[in-house]
């Protein structure tokens, strides 16, 4: 079923569009960032958050999250002007190349929160 057919059935449904967050504009209180600084926060916020961060190489983590018997897995790639946040892997998230588990959106959107609130530290 595609993501924008049948309103009610989705209302109604764990499954929903998932969400990838794309370029998201970092803000600092003190101005530009440096990408370890950027690195840091992000590594902060997965923390927080109960991610696991794994550091692939400058500008790119990769994410995971274990929630009971779910596990969610993205990939971060950032600079000191921008992140995103997108998805790799999951098991029992019933993604099936557009739909996911809504909870995984709601994952998503809280590490984004945590990102931007660690960033405002710098």
């Amino acid at each position: 079923m595609s993501c924008f057919t049948d309103s009610l059935w989705l209302r109604k449904s764990i499954e929903t569009c998932l969400v990838n967050i794309e370029n998201s504009s970092i803000t600092s209180v003190n101005g530009d960032l440096s990408i370890d600084q950027v690195e840091k926060a992000i590594k902060k916020a997965c923390v927080t958050k109960g991610w696991r961060a794994t550091i692939k190489s400058p500008g790119h983590i990769t994410a995971t999250l274990n929630v009971r018997s779910h596990v969610a897995i993205v990939d971060i790639d950032y600079n000191p002007q921008s992140f995103s946040i997108t998805y790799k892997d999951s098991t029992n998230l019933k993604y099936d190349g557009e739909n996911i588990h809504r909870s995984y959106n709601n994952w998503i959107v809280y590490l984004e929160r945590a990102i931007n609130s660690q960033l405002l530290m710098y």
